[in-house]
């Protein structure tokens, strides 16, 4: 089962718009959701789930905005969840900016995509590509000759649209990974694991089916290849044009891609990861006066790769003021509204280290200890790189049309 109802709210708990589709939940319940989360709130127990009586309410927020469905079945909350992000997913590529305004703004589109989006409570029609065949923001007038539902909707392959033609066939590879990493005061990695994902742009002609490869070790086991590096990828989730049966015999990506942009796949790897910028940080203390702080960045990464973007994020006491900054690199700001100081530098090459030094007034320290020490966050990306060493060993086009040319293109990008 899934959800009863869907409600987009503001900050205030207003609801902007809704959607019934079951009708078996009092569409007054809404009401108890912002004071069941201001509760929540007031005593640190925020959850993604809250109950009053038998409805449940299953919220995430965007911007200045909620979305919550509601239920009165156990629902699959997983389903749930997945159904309010995809919802951001197509209502943000319809409006770049998913907020307040823009939902005021384009109400009749908003809620002609919740009904296609889900019907009886269930997921139905999901891909933005296939929905903006058929909604659009063009106005209402309506043409006869344009009421028929794509085939896109109702054939075998709902996501991607038939007789589509480029003059230069192209398809774009990317592997972009993150890194989530802890490291204690004593440098020591406390826990480590890598977030990827295969992102496509397809330019290609007509109903093309590509085949991809990639270094996974249970395919080198499976086909006894041991040579070279190999990955352990878990957790794997395909875009649903994959062929999974094609993929769980013998490894190979075989599928027909969505046109434009999409994401193949994302995945998982457990590993130990050394920090690719290494933060070391000293603090001084200056009794109801000042706090000086020094910062070195080093990166430990291939001399011939550059981090771009680098944001070094340090936090300072709240009541800091008068802030002064030095850095042997890039720039550094003081950012009141979330305690910190924040030290950027748009081009770190691999095994430079840069420094930064600040100091702030204190009108006092009396609440040093109740404050607790926020860790310091490194945030950045470093193009042409995976940490992991995954790699995309073939790939190919089939059952393609004799005037069909392809050229690849295949990058790398980390970011952390």
């Amino acid at each position: 089962m899934s959800a009863s109802a869907v409600f987009v709210l503001d900050l205030k708990g207003k609801v902007l718009i809704c959607r019934n589709y079951k009708g078996d939940v009092d569409m007054a319940e809404i009401d108890h959701f912002l004071p069941l989360l201001m509760t929540q709130e007031e005593e640190g127990l925020t959850s993604p789930i809250m109950s009053h009586g038998n409805v449940h309410f299953l919220w995430i927020k965007h911007t200045n905005l909620y979305l919550v469905a509601t239920t009165n079945k156990n629902s699959n909350a997983s389903l749930v969840y997945a159904f309010l992000y995809k919802v951001v997913e197509v209502f943000t590529e319809y409006f770049t900016e998913l907020e307040e305004e823009s939902i005021q703004d384009n109400f009749v589109v908003v809620y002609e995509l919740l009904d296609e989006l889900m019907d009886f409570g269930f997921p139905q029609t999901t891909d933005s590509k296939i929905l903006q065949e058929y909604i659009t923001q063009e106005g209402t007038k309506l043409e006869v000759a344009k009421t028929k539902v794509p085939t896109t909707v109702t054939n075998a392959v709902s996501w991607r649209s038939e007789g589509i033609k480029y003059k230069k066939n192209e398809v774009f590879i990317d592997v972009i990974e993150s890194i989530n990493l802890l490291v204690n005061a004593n440098g020591s990695v406390m826990s480590s694991d890598i977030v990827g994902t295969v992102k496509l742009k397809t330019m290609l002609s007509g109903m093309p089916e590509l085949r991809l490869g990639l270094n996974d070790r249970a395919l080198f086991a499976l086909t006894g290849r041991d040579k070279g590096k190999t990955v352990t990828m878990e957790d794997v989730k395909f875009h649903q044009c994959v062929r999974l049966s094609r993929f769980e015999s013998d490894r190979t990506i075989s599928f027909i891609p969505p046109d434009g942009e999409s994401e193949l796949m994302s995945y998982r790897i457990n590993t130990h990861v050394k920090p690719l910028i290494w933060i070391e940080s000293v603090i001084e203390k200056f009794s109801h006066s000042r706090v000086e702080i020094m910062v070195k960045a080093k990166g430990q990464f291939k001399k011939q790769s550059v981090a771009n973007n680098v944001e070094v994020r340090v936090p300072v006491p709240s009541d800091a003021d008068s802030p002064k900054f030095k850095t042997s690199m890039g720039h550094a700001k003081y950012v009141p509204e979330k305690n910190l100081a924040v030290w950027t530098i748009k081009s770190f090459p691999g095994g430079k280290e840069f420094l930064m030094r600040a100091s702030f007034g204190l009108p006092s320290v009396e609440n040093d200890e109740m404050e607790g020490k926020p860790p310091i966050t490194v945030n950045f990306e470093i193009p042409y790189f995976t940490v992991s060493g995954i790699q995309i060993t073939n790939y190919g086009v089939t059952s393609k049309p004799w005037w069909l040319t392809s050229s690849f293109a295949s990058r790398d990008h980390c970011s952390i």
